[in-house]
């Protein structure tokens, strides 16, 4: 059994990372989940586990984030021993689920066609593979039952504002009421699993539409205004106190889901409701993910034109990529849904 179609090993594993490296640098949600590289031949379940003190406020698992640990206040007394406390832990599972796409690739292109064929549908389905990807964890993200509304409104149909600085304080004083550590370190942009230190900051991903909305927050800070010591994220746009924004149009909006348009001036896909658009605001270990990193993360698969039934002539040849993957949320109170309208 050819594993990879018609190229070898040593040829498909350059050519997954070639997918790699067109693919990372667009992956947003990648860098901030807690990860859980799957080795191949392991298992179609990914177990994220949470250790607690028994006796903490709060059961275990109701995502709230009141696993606080029980402090022992009440004095010792001589030659008598405290009850004392047990580890205990909750763990999250997901099932890992199979994507993949690929090109159709004819003889005659591939025969005669001045350009690298198979060196061009590699970079294309490098994209393909991370949109796809990307897609499918914003949208288990998007549903994250935490959730505000700009302007303190009382729901989605309500909203009719764009998003502020009081609004970002809202969802960061949440998220500190809970404990919710920064994030201190992210999966680097390469094609091997590798982590890399960074200032600690909560993180916010919104759509490349919200991009005027947040430069124009009071006390937003550009990424040129950052200095030497804070790198930049692709996609970054600045900063606002303790939190960092990243656009992607990834993040797409709720369309025609919020208050009437009228004389807002915000963006509206049909022209009477306002769109709606989900700021994911995420603290440390909010969520998991088997990562899109090493060499069993992506197969590419390759089968040049040959005779075959449904093609004699050889004409047909496909260039494919597929993949396992999941997304899970792990503590709920860890992440926020800002739900905003867009300046048109």
């Amino acid at each position: 059994m050819v594993t990879y179609g018609d190229i070898s090993p040593a040829i498909a594993a350059y050519a997954v990372v070639r997918m790699l490296k067109r693919a990372l640098p667009l992956l947003v949600f990648e860098k901030f989940g807690q990860v859980y590289p799957l080795p191949t031949n392991s298992t179609q379940t990914a177990k994220f586990r949470r250790y607690f003190l028994s006796g903490a406020t709060g059961s275990a698992g109701n995502g709230t984030g009141d696993f606080y640990t029980p402090l022992a206040t009440t004095p010792l007394v001589e030659g008598v021993t405290p009850e004392g406390r047990q580890l205990s832990n909750q763990d999250y599972t997901v099932t890992l689920q199979q994507y993949g796409d690929y090109i159709t690739i004819t003889d005659v292109i591939q025969d005669t066609h001045t350009d690298n064929v198979l060196a061009e549908a590699t970079d294309i389905l490098g994209e393909n593979a991370a949109e796809t990807v990307e897609t499918l964890r914003y949208n288990v993200l998007k549903a994250g039952t935490n959730v505000f509304y700009a302007g303190q409104v009382a729901g989605r149909v309500n909203v009719a504002s764009t998003i502020t600085r009081d609004d970002q304080r809202r969802v960061t004083t949440a998220l500190n009421r809970q404990n919710a550590k920064k994030i201190t370190s992210i999966v680097a942009s390469r094609p091997d699993f590798n982590t890399k230190s960074v200032e600690a900051a909560y993180v916010a991903v919104c759509h490349s539409d919200l991009e005027t909305d947040i430069r124009n927050m009071t006390g937003f800070k550009p990424v040129a205004d950052y200095g030497p010591h804070t790198t930049p994220w692709e996609g970054e746009i600045g900063s606002v106190e303790q939190v960092r924004y990243i656009a992607t149009t990834i993040a797409k909006p709720f369309a025609n889901a919020g208050a009437a348009v009228g004389s807002t001036g915000l963006r509206s896909t049909g022209g009477t409701n306002i769109d709606v658009y989900p700021v994911l605001f995420f603290a440390r270990d909010a969520f998991g993910i088997v990562p899109l990193k090493g060499k069993s993360s992506m197969t590419p698969m390759v089968v040049n034109p040959k005779p075959a039934p449904g093609d004699p002539l050889a004409q047909r040849g496909t260039v494919g990529w597929k993949l396992w993957t999941a997304t899970v949320i792990l503590q709920e109170a860890f992440m926020v849904r800002l739900e905003v309208g867009a300046t048109e």
